[in-house]
C-alpha cells in the first residue's frame, strides 16, 4: 500500500506539474514523493513567500494550477500576505503544507486552520483514510471555486501507509455559468442603443477576448481593459488600453464621453473606476459569475460566465457592424494608450526622469515579452510605457492586497511561465529590499530576464502622500542601496543606470538574445509624481479635508 504522502503526490501530479516549495520537515517526504512518483517540476525559493506568490504568478501567465509547499508552523506563517493577495485575487492553487499532528497541538503549533480562514482560505487536512479523495476534494475547490486551498498534511501521517484504494483521480468541476434569455436581452437592448459604448474587460474575460473583440466591432465600440488584463484586446484598432488610474488622458476623455459601459469578468475596483469619476454620463453594466454586482454603479448586472455571454450576446447582435461614435477619428484610438507627453532623459534634480527611462527600455526589450511588476509608487511607469502582446503578459501580485515586496518572490513563478519570453520585472527599491531573498530564486529560474529597480532611495507612495501633508519624512526615506552590486553576489549581469547611454550595454545583449538576468539598477529623481498617484493623493485630501 502507498504511504499518505505517496497518495497525495500522485493525486496532485495527475492536475499539476509545477511545484515551487521550500522544504522543511513538514513537508519533506511529500516533496519527495512529487518527485520520484510524477513528473512535477521543483522550484526552490528561498522564502517561504515566494511559494504562494510564485505558484500565484504562474497562475496568472499561464491560466495553469501550481502546487506551492512548505512546512507548518513559521514556514507556514510566512505565506499568509501572499496568500491573502492569492484569494483577493481569485487564484487557484494548492498550498501544500505540514500541520500539526493528529495527537494534538504541540507547544510550537499555532491554529493554521483559522489563520488561512482569516485570508479568506479554506483548509482541508488529510485523513490516513482518504488522502487521495481529499486531494481530489481540494483541487475541486481550488479549481472550481477559483481560490488557493490549504491542504494540510499533519505532522505524523506522511509515512503511515493508506488503506485507501486505488482510484481515478478525476476532476468534477461546475460548467461555465451560463447567461439568462432575460438578461441577454436587456443587455444587448442596451448595446444595441448605445451611441458611445465602451467593453471594459477583465481578467475574468481572458478566455473571451476574441469574442469580446468581434462584439465591439459589430457595435463600433471602444474597448479598454483592467490594468491586469492588459492585452486582451491588443492589436485592435479601437483599444484605447487601460481603464482607470493607468489610462492616458486621450483614454480618460474617451471613457468620459461614453454612454455605456459593460464591463465583461472585471471586479470595478476603485482604481478602476477612477475613483468614481471616470465616467461621468455612461450607464454602467457588469457580467460576472459573483452573485450580486460588485460597484454599487452597476445598474444592470448579468450573473454568467463572460465567454458564455459573449457569445450570446453575438447571436442576439446579429448583421452589419455599427459606425464607430460619432466624430471619433477611428486611427487616433490605439495611439491614445500610448499618448503619455514628455519623456526626458532626466528630471529636474539630474537623477532620471523615470517616464524617460521606461520608454528607452520598452523601446529595447524584445516584443515578446512577459512583465511581472512588484507594488509601489513606480508601478505607474511600466503599467502606461511598457507594451504587452497578449492578456496574461502584466503580472501584477500584490496589487489586491496593496502589498509592495511580492516583485522577487512572484518572478519565479514567472520566470517558469515565460517560456521564451523576456521576463521584465520592475521594481522599487523599498519592495525590493523587502523580497531581496528571492531575487537568486529569480537567477536560478529564468532563462532570459531583464529587473528594473527604480531606485530613488524612498518608500515614495509615501513621501508623495504624506510628506506632501506635512509629516515627518525621516520614516520614508532609504540609505541609497547598490542593487547592482547585490546582483553580481547571485550571478546576475547589472549595471547602474544615471543616464540612458548605460543602458547600452543592456540593450545590446537584449539584442544578441543574450540569457541569464541582467539587473539596471536605476537612480530616478523622486520629484516625478505618477499621475494615478495624484488621483490617490486627491482621494486622501479630500478624506483627511486638506
Amino acid at each position: 500500500m502507498p504511504t499518505v504522502a505517496e497518495r497525495v503526490a500522485q493525486v496532485l501530479g495527475a492536475h499539476a506539474t509545477e511545484v515551487f516549495g521550500l522544504l522543511g520537515n513538514g513537508n519533506a517526504f511529500v516533496v519527495d514523493a512529487l518527485l520520484r512518483l510524477t513528473d512535477a517540476r521543483y522550484t526552490a525559493v528561498r522564502h517561504e513567500t515566494a511559494t504562494v506568490a510564485s505558484a500565484d504568478a504562474y497562475w496568472r501567465a499561464s491560466g495553469k494550477l501550481a502546487i506551492a509547499t512548505t512546512t507548518y508552523g513559521a514556514g507556514f506563517t510566512n505565506t499568509l500576505t501572499s496568500l491573502a493577495e492569492a484569494a483577493m485575487a481569485h487564484c487557484p492553487m494548492i498550498v501544500l503544507v505540514g500541520d500539526e499532528p493528529t495527537s494534538g497541538r504541540r507547544p510550537w503549533d499555532v491554529d493554521q486552520v483559522a489563520l488561512a480562514r482569516a485570508c479568506g482560505v479554506e483548509t482541508i487536512t488529510v485523513t490516513a483514510q482518504t488522502p487521495g479523495a481529499d486531494t481530489v476534494r481540494a483541487l475541486e475547490l481550488a479549481l472550481g471555486g477559483g481560490t488557493p486551498v490549504v491542504l494540510a498534511l499533519p505532522y505524523d501521517l506522511p509515512t503511515a501507509k493508506t488503506t485507501e484504494p486505488e482510484f481515478n483521480p478525476q476532476l468534477s468541476l461546475p460548467e461555465p455559468a451560463q447567461p439568462s434569455a432575460e438578461g441577454i436581452e436587456k443587455l444587448a437592448a442596451l448595446l444595441a442603443g448605445a451611441a458611445r459604448p465602451v467593453i471594459l474587460g477583465g481578467v475574468g474575460a481572458r478566455d473571451a477576448g476574441s469574442e469580446l473583440a468581434e462584439l465591439a466591432d459589430r457595435l463600433g465600440a471602444i474597448t479598454v481593459t483592467t490594468a491586469p488584463a492588459r492585452g486582451l484586446f491588443a492589436g485592435r484598432k479601437l483599444d484605447a488600453g487601460v481603464c482607470g488610474g493607468f489610462s492616458s488622458p486621450r483614454t480618460a476623455d474617451y471613457l468620459g464621453q461614453a454612454d455605456l459601459v459593460v464591463a465583461f469578468g472585471a471586479g470595478l475596483n476603485q482604481f478602476t473606476m477612477g475613483f468614481g469619476g471616470l465616467f461621468p454620463q455612461a450607464t454602467l453594466a457588469q457580467v460576472g459569475i459573483a452573485e450580486s454586482p460588485t460597484h454599487p454603479a452597476v445598474s444592470e448586472y448579468l450573473r454568467a460566465d463572460a465567454r458564455a455571454a459573449a457569445l450570446s450576446l453575438l447571436d442576439a447582435i446579429a448583421g452589419p457592424e455599427h459606425d464607430t461614435w460619432p466624430g471619433l477619428v477611428a486611427d487616433e484610438v490605439a495611439d491614445a494608450q500610448f499618448d503619455r507627453g514628455e519623456r526626458p532623459e532626466l528630471a529636474a534634480d539630474g537623477r532620471l526622469d523615470p517616464r524617460g527611462l521606461i520608454s528607452a527600455i520598452d523601446a529595447q526589450l524584445p516584443d515578446n515579452r512577459l512583465v511581472c511588476t512588484d507594488g509601489g509608487h513606480f508601478i505607474g511607469w511600466p503599467n502606461t510605457h511598457l507594451r504587452v502582446p497578449s492578456v496574461g503578459s502584466m503580472v501584477l501580485v500584490g496589487t489586491h492586497y496593496q502589498s509592495i515586496g511580492l516583485g522577487f518572490p512572484s518572478a519565479p513563478g514567472a520566470a517558469v511561465a515565460a517560456g521564451e519570453r523576456m521576463l521584465v520585472v520592475p521594481t522599487g527599491d523599498g519592495g525590493g529590499l523587502m523580497g531581496l531573498a528571492d531575487l537568486d530564486s529569480l537567477v536560478r529560474s529564468a532563462r532570459r530576464a531583464t529587473v528594473v529597480v527604480f531606485n530613488d532611495a524612498a518608500y515614495t507612495a509615501e513621501t508623495t502622500q504624506y510628506g506632501t501633508l506635512g509629516l515627518d519624512q525621516r520614516p520614508m526615506r532609504i540609505d541609497e542601496v547598490d542593487f547592482a552590486q547585490l546582483a553580481l553576489g547571485v550571478g546576475a549581469h547589472s549595471t547602474v543606470v544615471r543616464h540612458l547611454s548605460d543602458l547600452d550595454s543592456w540593450a545590446a545583449w537584449c539584442t544578441a538574445g543574450g540569457e541569464g538576468t541582467w539587473v539596471l539598477d536605476c537612480r530616478i529623481s523622486g520629484e516625478v509624481i505618477a499621475p494615478y498617484q495624484r488621483e490617490i493623493m486627491a482621494n486622501l485630501r479630500r478624506s483627511v479635508g486638506k
